[in-house]
């Protein structure tokens, strides 16, 4: 039999899983019912901090960097769905945790109703922000185009800064913060460039193109889903769509927001959460 996979400290507060195939680095607060957070595309962790700092109180609150990002292992291959739902587990295995609500943000989105298909004996609810199916080839075309466009260097972390608050135009000053605090190493040279691998974000960005629609059907746990009205991700008709597949679920709509709602409205993900833990 393999190792069991065990949990270890590493810098800035952080845990790590240790023993695991792709170990993976998360940070956790509260305690209470466990709530895994997932990240989108090329961000990190950081940005479900007010949610976790929210929760804390009430829930076990584990924040993760998806693999390729973050202080998350990058392998070279191994960024389809099911890799990314299977991390879930490794990260509840670690901690001895036999379920989680799991919430996620566009990527995690779909890496959490993956995870509640794959493994119904671990998933408990789940919350997913942004993202169905459906989403359209052209989008994920300008969606590779615009990640692979934040893969460069930069001088300082203002510079990060600036770049960050003109590609997240709606998202709160804090968060332009938490993204270059977190989502950002410095070189031997002195210039600073992203902690997310770019090839492991070609491949996720392939990888959106399998739709796993037949596992958003199956997933039998509750499932809550936002969209940001102004999304230039998850369209009208792709919204529609996952709604036929799931009419008996809970769907918002949160008028002000684009695509980034937990960088834009933290405390309306709180309430959502906070109805799927029964609080």
């Amino acid at each position: 039999m393999p190792p069991a996979v065990s949990v270890e400290e590493i810098d800035d507060g952080l845990l790590r899983t240790r023993g695991a195939d792709v170990d993976i680095a998360f940070r956790m607060r509260g305690s209470g019912p466990a709530v895994v957070l997932l990240h989108g595309t090329s961000a990190n962790h950081a940005v479900w901090e007010p949610v976790g700092d929210a929760l804390a109180d009430r829930a076990t609150v584990i924040a993760v960097d998806q693999r390729g990002h973050g202080r998350s292992d990058k392998p070279a291959t191994g960024y389809s769905g099911p890799d990314f739902a299977d991390d879930v587990v490794t990260v509840l295995d670690a901690l001895g945790l036999e379920h989680a609500v799991v919430a996620g943000h566009s990527l995690g989105g779909r890496n959490a109703w993956l995870a509640a298909a794959r493994r119904p004996d671990r998933v408990s609810g789940v919350v997913v922000v942004d993202y169905t199916p459906y989403v359209e080839a052209s989008v994920l075309d300008e969606l590779a185009v615009r990640v692979a466009g934040g893969f460069r260097a930069f001088a300082d972390p203002a510079e990060i800064e600036a770049y960050l608050r003109d590609r997240y135009r709606r998202i709160l000053p804090g968060a332009v913060e938490r993204r270059a605090r977190w989502g950002y190493r410095q070189q031997g040279d002195g210039t600073w460039v992203p902690y997310a691998d770019p090839e492991a974000m070609r491949q996720l960005i392939e990888g959106f193109r399998t739709p796993w629609d037949a596992e958003f059907r199956a997933a039998r746990q509750p499932m809550t889903h936002l969209r940001g009205a102004g999304s230039t991700i998850l369209s009208e008709a792709a919204w529609q769509a996952a709604m036929a597949d799931r009419p008996a679920d809970r769907w918002v709509v949160v008028d002000e927001a684009d695509h980034y709602i937990p960088e834009e409205f933290p405390d309306l993900i709180v309430a959502e959460l906070d109805r799927v833990l029964g609080n």
